[in-house]
């Protein structure tokens, strides 16, 4: 069997995403967003995020850098790369997403997608409390 690395998150815009360019010319948007989620803490259900740093290599990164701005609503699909360095004599890591393709969703700032960037609708919520708490997953 094949390993499989895919990504798919919906997720909001942390900060105005960075475009530069590689020595070569090419583009390479890097942009950080966090995913919501619910956690149940005792008969209470919480807002939990996670922070995932994102980068877009290429035309599309170039595209739509004037609308990847803090606050804006976004899915990515893409696969997960761990990067490794040396610095001051030790070993470092980083696991981010490389992006594949990006939807522009909305939210945030109001301002259009682009032509060729179509919206897909978000996905709907399901609500804490929808399931069971006796479903075993």
């Amino acid at each position: 069997m094949a390993d499989v690395n895919h990504v798919i998150l919906i997720g909001r815009l942390t900060r105005d995403a960075e475009l530069k360019y590689l020595g070569s010319g090419t583009a390479v948007l890097n942009f950080s967003i966090a995913s919501n989620s619910k956690k149940k803490q005792g008969d209470q259900w919480i807002d939990e995020a996670s922070f995932f740093d994102v980068v877009l290599y290429g035309k599309q990164g170039e595209s739509v850098n004037q609308y990847m701005t803090k606050g804006k609503q976004i899915a990515i699909e893409g696969r997960l790369h761990q990067r490794r360095w040396e610095q001051d004599g030790q070993s470092r890591s980083k696991v981010e997403i490389v992006a594949d393709n990006v939807q522009l969703l909305g939210g945030g700032n109001q301002q259009t997608a682009p032509d060729h960037q179509p919206s897909k609708p978000a996905a709907p919520d399901v609500q804490p409390g929808t399931f069971p708490d006796d479903v075993p997953w």
